[in-house]
């Protein structure tokens, strides 16, 4: 699997919902080039992004994959508690805050570049899924972080109000171009399977 190395930074997050904003500190890590495919994930539609894949699948990929490439598992999986061991060299979900320091590789607008350029999405999509990296990548080398699928995030969108709702990131083939945009939030409960989300890897910096 692909990986390019994301440096250190700072990120903003924002919420529109609550109108709120926060600064995260993103310690530099490595992400996968492109969201994880179907041949990856085991399916029989090569290069198109694997979806229909739920937070939960996606968390029991991250810990197969590692225990296959000898890595220390990142997840502590006990029925419907996960723990997150930052320690571990394992792959795993992005945070949010990681997520979105990625996608905007230096950049400040809402994208990092033209939309039709970098994304599939409802305008030029034919409102379907593509085969991943045929969009051009941002400035650190990462295809389709916005547009063509949704990806899992590590966060709760918040526990409060939505319990054990996950975060989404980066629209999808079939979304409106204002669903495309390096800030845009997406919540959806973690045992569903939706056929425009999908998600990518990270591990620690090497």
């Amino acid at each position: 699997m692909e990986t390019v190395t994301v440096p250190p930074g700072r990120v903003t997050l924002t919420d529109r919902r609550t109108s709120s904003s926060w600064d995260v500190d993103v310690a530099g890590f490595d992400m996968a080039v492109h969201p994880v495919t179907s041949a990856e994930y085991g399916g029989d539609r090569g290069r198109l992004p694997a979806e229909s894949v739920s937070w939960w699948d996606a968390v029991a990929f991250c810990n197969t994959l590692s225990e296959r490439a000898d890595r220390r598992p990142a997840y502590s999986i006990d029925g419907e508690d996960v723990e997150w061991d930052d320690t571990a060299d394992g792959y795993r979900l992005p945070t949010e805050a990681e997520w979105e320091h990625a996608c905007r590789a230096g950049t400040t607008g809402p994208r990092y570049g033209p939309l039709d350029d970098i994304a599939w999405y409802r305008g030029n999509s034919g409102e379907e899924i593509h085969e991943v990296g045929g969009k051009q990548p941002n400035a650190w080398g990462l295809h389709d972080m916005l547009g063509n699928v949704w990806e899992w995030c590590w966060d709760r969108y918040d526990p409060v109000v939505y319990g054990t709702y996950r975060v989404l990131r980066g629209g999808g083939w079939f979304d409106e171009h204002w669903s495309c945009r390096a800030s845009v939030r997406r919540r959806s409960h973690p045992t569903l399977r939706l056929d425009d989300v999908g998600f990518r890897l990270v591990s620690p910096g090497s």
